[in-house]
C-alpha cells in the first residue's frame, strides 16, 4: 500500500469461539461439554484425584475385579478418548461394586502418580 493511502477494504477477523450458544475467551477460559470454565478450575476424578478439566478428562477403567480412575490429557483438535488419550495421573484403586473384598494397599494414589503429577504452572 503506498504511503498515506488509508486502506478502507473490511477487515478480515477470525471468529470468536463458541461454547454452545455462547462465546468466550480462549485465554482465561474453555468450552468443556458445552460449559464455558475458567482455566484454572478443578474437579476430582474419583474421591482423590484432582485434575483441571480444560487440560484432561477422567476416565474410570475397570477390570473383573477393581475400578480404576485414570486422569488423561486431552488432544487439542480430537475429542476427548479415554483409551488412546496419554495417561497423566493414576488414582487410587477402589474395588469393583461386585467385589466383596477390598484391597487397603490401593486406597491411596500410587506412587507412580504422585510423580506423574504436574503442577498447574506446568499447564497454564
Amino acid at each position: 500500500m503506498a504511503k498515506g493511502i488509508v486502506d478502507t477494504s473490511p477487515l478480515l477477523c477470525q471468529p470468536a469461539p463458541r461454547c454452545g450458544e455462547h462465546i468466550y475467551n480462549p485465554l482465561k477460559q474453555c468450552c468443556d461439554n458445552d460449559i464455558i470454565l475458567l482455566l484454572n478450575d478443578t474437579r476430582l476424578c474419583g474421591s482423590h484425584c484432582i485434575y483441571w478439566p480444560c487440560f484432561q478428562h477422567c476416565c474410570l477403567e475397570s477390570s473383573s475385579s477393581k475400578n480404576q480412575w485414570v486422569v488423561r490429557f486431552k488432544v487439542p483438535g480430537m475429542k476427548p478418548n479415554c483409551r488412546f488419550s496419554p495417561i497423566s495421573t493414576i488414582c487410587a484403586q477402589e474395588p469393583h461394586p461386585t467385589s466383596s473384598q477390598t484391597d487397603t494397599a490401593h486406597s491411596r494414589p500410587s506412587r507412580r502418580a504422585e510423580f506423574q503429577a504436574i503442577s498447574e504452572s506446568d499447564i497454564l
